[in-house]
């Protein structure tokens, strides 16, 4: 063990001497208060230490004992349906340990050591394995299968598996390695936070992953292993646009990380995911979810390891072969958390104070997103998908955070908080919003949705453009100087805006819309405007269009429950057609 004692104490930083033989990034306990700290910086045998509680009541002279490990997480049962703190502490057992207010210095294993887990073996003995290879699994929860996999720099033959129930501390296998040594390998991983678990081959994201909201699958889509940003200013909606797609997104396993947010966000989190049901297997939300808590009254040292923590155990299904998505809520929160280290070290400030290594780090984080194969005999494609929000101050997304974030992501979905004090939710922007994803998701949404679904999303986002250009006319002179033609198609982004981009989410059929209902929703105001059209050639004005009794209908088409949608969308496209070649007829007749 490596000792140091403290010289300075400045908020979370603590400096401490006699700290040579410590490394970077050791993880340490700082005073007899076994307070855990990470150290950041190192200048001769001074150490730089942020501490990840509370440093109220520490001074000099107190004693600093390096661990020699750096940060590190455990993987393996039980972190499904868990909530921890940032540095992977189960909130649950600080509860029962410590009451409302955690107490400083209190240890708890992330990983429950008495629980015992079914392990069933997927090996026999003689088999050759090698890292990443799946040993065994344990069903973790009811949706939940976790892979034991032989752990990384590991490669040999199984001498002996067991079958039975077994802690996470407790031997499931001994294989002889390479050296002829035997090796016993538990059902628990270890892993720095810091570094990247390894993977194979890193392949291109080409498959949509699912949110179920339409302005995102239908416009601004996400691939699975794909990264997005969500920036807005305050009340825009970013936390409960993450909510959403934690709860309906096509992904096994959701992370979901509150970084220096909110409590009682975290706590609709908590109180709504055991009740909501899941749409893929009928079970629990929380059966596939992790959730890491460090709200903004949290020590703020602890944020910028929660990032890391999140992702790590994101990284850890995707290995399995899971399909992930990571919610981090926001990392502008860490960012801040970044800054004011950054300020404790007094290193030379970049732009608005943030560090100089800002872009860097957003990059780190980001880049361990993707679609993988993961390592092992068997190939296994897991992806792990990032989405971020961020909060940039005022709404102003030209300052740092934003614009560093947006040079690494591929989705920018921008709130706008016009829309939200219009009450329009989600308040995607749909002008300042883009997916470069969109070709290949085009080519995807064709073959697995309809041949013409890439057809009706360029055109319905065509006619939103125009419609931006002709407002600008209607400020200037009025919507009686536009031509029929134009003001049909205001009529149209109108039900484009209202009925379709417009999503509540606290309604039981409105939160989720599958693939087909989009396309087949899409296709309705598309149905009516091109009848329209044909309408208005033949003379027919563009008042006896908008009072048509079918524009109700097309409205509330959107709370049609996905089991109605082809026999009532079939007969609402036909009332359509009815009414409009009615008009024409009476047109036709006046004339």
């Amino acid at each position: 063990m490596k000792t140091g004692t403290i010289v300075k104490v400045s908020g979370p930083l603590v400096v401490a001497e006699g700290m040579r033989d410590a490394n970077m990034f050791d993880v340490v306990r700082v005073s007899d208060k076994h307070l855990i700290g990470e150290i950041i910086e190192m200048h001769g045998d001074k150490a730089s230490i942020q501490v990840y509680e509370e440093t109220s009541g520490l001074g000099p002279g107190e004693e600093v004992i390096s661990t020699g490990m750096p940060m590190s997480v455990e993987l393996g049962p039980g972190l499904v349906s868990t909530i921890y703190d940032g540095i992977q502490r189960p909130l649950e057992k600080l509860y029962e340990a410590s009451g409302t207010n955690i107490q400083k210095g209190i240890e708890v294993k992330s990983l429950d050591r008495e629980k015992k887990w079914k392990f069933e073996p997927k090996k026999i003995n003689g088999d050759a394995v090698e890292a990443g290879d799946v040993i065994g699994i344990v069903q973790e929860t009811a949706v939940v299968v976790c892979k034991i996999m032989v752990p990384y720099g590991l490669k040999g033959t199984i001498k002996e598996i067991y079958v039975g129930e077994f802690t996470v501390e407790e031997t499931v296998c001994v294989v002889t390695d390479e050296k002829g040594k035997d090796v016993a390998v538990t059902m628990m991983q270890k892993w720095p936070v810091r570094r990247e678990r390894p993977y194979k081959i890193k392949k291109t994201p080409d498959s949509l992953l699912v949110t179920g909201q339409r302005v995102v699958d239908t416009f601004f889509p996400i691939t699975k292993g794909g990264v997005a940003a969500i920036p807005g200013p305050f009340g825009s909606g970013k936390t409960v646009t993450q909510h959403q797609l934690a709860k309906w997104a096509d992904a096994d396993i959701v992370v979901y990380i509150g970084c220096g947010e909110r409590g009682n966000e975290m706590t609709d989190v908590l109180n709504e995911f055991p009740e909501l049901k899941d749409p893929r297997t009928g079970e629990s939300l929380m059966q596939r979810t992790v959730l890491i808590a460090n709200t903004s009254d949290m020590p703020v040292a602890a944020r910028e390891a929660s990032i890391y923590t999140g992702i790590t155990i994101a990284e850890f299904f995707r290995d399995m072969g899971y399909s992930v998505a990571l919610m981090a809520d926001s990392t502008s929160r860490w960012a801040e958390a970044l800054r004011e280290m950054s300020g404790r070290l007094e290193e030379m400030p970049g732009e608005e104070g943030y560090p100089a290594y800002l872009g860097s780090r957003l990059a780190q984080f980001y880049e361990r997103a993707g679609r993988v194969v993961s390592l092992g005999s068997e190939e296994r494609v897991g992806t792990l998908t990032a989405i971020g929000a961020v909060s940039p101050p005022g709404g102003d997304t030209s300052e740092p955070v934003s614009q560093a974030t947006l040079r690494i992501v591929k989705v920018f979905w921008g709130l706008d908080a016009s829309l939200a004090y219009k009450r329009h939710f989600p308040a995607i922007n749909w002008l300042s919003s883009y997916s470069l994803y969109q070709d290949r998701v085009d080519e995807w949404a064709d073959i697995n949705v309809h041949p013409d679904f890439s057809e009706h999303r360029t055109e319905a986002m065509l006619l939103l453009q125009t419609e931006a250009e002709l407002q600008e006319i209607v400020q200037l002179v009025g919507v009686d100087s536009l031509s029929h033609s134009d003001r049909l198609i205001l009529e149209t982004t109108r039900s484009i805006r209202e009925d379709f981009l417009h999503q509540n989410s606290f309604h039981e059929v409105d939160t989720y819309t599958s693939l087909h209902k989009q396309y087949r929703m899409l296709k309705l105001i598309l149905t009516f405007y091109h009848e329209a059209q044909t309408a208005i050639k033949a003379g027919v004005h563009i008042q006896k269009i908008t009072k048509m009794d079918v524009i109700e209908r097309i409205g509330r088409a959107k709370y049609v429950e996905e089991l109605n949608v082809d026999k009532s969308y079939d007969e609402i496209e036909s009332n359509i057609i009815k009414e409009i070649t009615d008009l024409i007829s009476k047109g036709a007749d006046e004339l």
